[in-house]
């Protein structure tokens, strides 16, 4: 697949990215994004999953037949004339292949060389088998996803793949870039899934600190105890979901479910949750989700209701911001992001 680099704020970085799956493509895409020269190094038969064209856009592919003396000399060429290579593979593969970061510690300093994983380079599970759900577990993130008396559940991939893992990826590379500007010297980005994911509950980890969080969902609004912070059922068997978090966005949503005889102020009193969570559940399955859509979107309820990934793209907010982009097969993808006032140097 051949792909011109879009104009943007890193115009000029080049970067090697070695083919696989999870969380690398996804951070070589967010670099080609936003300008910069995405190289990805396919072995033959080495793919293991096709990610499809969502993760390739903007980059251009090469096979190599690393096991042959021409195709390996390619390649060193590649990364010798790169700023960065980004790399998803279990750790010593690289170095077995002859790529590792110390193969290019003399002749090419500057390079940046960006590894992610799921348990990170050291450690006593540094080379076991594992995927985004098990990473999102031992991070402690995974039992915050809790329904009293049901099993915790995360969204596919997008807690340690994505989050944990392709964005502190790209950031800790962009980091490590900047430094090299001045220093002259690249260094081994490390991004553990497990690590990333740990990181990003530090929100949670501040308000436990502050006693403000509890494990228990009946004592807790965001394990699904609460009459306003939950997804509920409409009559149509689809979802919406609400986020009544501040007093007055509480205060709102009572009155639009016609729950006036319900205290505002009392939306902190856990004993009450239970029965008011029963109405308010009752309520909305009265109305389908697009019913509550026309009542309640755009209105400071905090509301939304819950899509599929085909509606998504169609849904008004995102038609607007153009938040998808169609492909020329008519396939949606998501937008580049984050935007920028301007696109080029200029």
């Amino acid at each position: 697949m051949q792909a011109t680099p879009a104009a943007g704020p890193l115009t000029g970085l080049r970067v090697i990215e070695m083919a696989g799956i999870g969380p690398c493509p996804l951070a070589g895409m967010l670099l080609a994004d936003h300008g910069a020269d995405v190289v990805v190094i396919e072995r033959p038969g080495g793919q293991v999953l096709d990610t499809g064209t969502a993760l390739d856009r903007g980059k251009r592919r090469l096979c190599l037949d690393l096991k042959t003396a021409q195709d390996m000399a390619e390649a060193r060429r590649l990364i010798a004339g790169a700023d960065a290579l980004i790399e998803g593979f279990r750790p010593g593969v690289m170095e077995r292949l002859g790529l590792g970061p110390e193969a290019f510690a003399t002749d090419h300093p500057r390079l940046v060389y960006g590894r992610v994983t799921g348990w990170g380079q050291t450690g006593p599970l540094a080379q076991a088998a594992g995927h985004d759900i098990n990473y999102v577990a031992l991070s402690g993130v995974l039992s915050v996803a809790s329904r009293a008396g049901v099993a915790p559940s995360v969204p596919a991939t997008l807690i340690g793949d994505m989050g944990g893992g392709a964005m502190l990826l790209a950031f800790g590379l962009m980091a490590a870039l900047w430094e090299a500007r001045r220093s002259g010297r690249g260094r081994v980005v490390d991004a553990a899934m497990v690590d990333g994911v740990g990181l990003m509950s530090s929100l949670l980890h501040s308000l436990r600190a502050a006693g403000r969080w509890s494990d228990e969902p009946a004592q807790n609004f965001f394990l699904h105890g609460s009459p306003f912070y939950d997804c509920f059922e409409c009559a149509d068997g689809r979802h919406v979901s609400l986020g009544a978090l501040e007093p007055r966005f509480y205060a709102e949503l009572l009155q639009r479910l016609g729950l006036d005889d319900v205290d505002p102020t009392a939306q902190q009193d856990r004993l009450q949750w239970p029965a008011l969570r029963t109405r308010v559940a009752a309520r909305i399955h009265e109305k389908t989700r697009d019913d509550w859509a026309v009542l309640l979107e755009g209105t400071n309820v905090c509301f939304a209701p819950v899509l599929t990934l085909a509606e998504a793209p169609l849904h008004a907010h995102a038609q607007a911001r153009g938040s998808f982009v169609q492909t020329e097969d008519g396939h949606w993808q998501p937008a580049p992001a984050p935007r920028f006032s301007r696109l080029g140097p200029d």
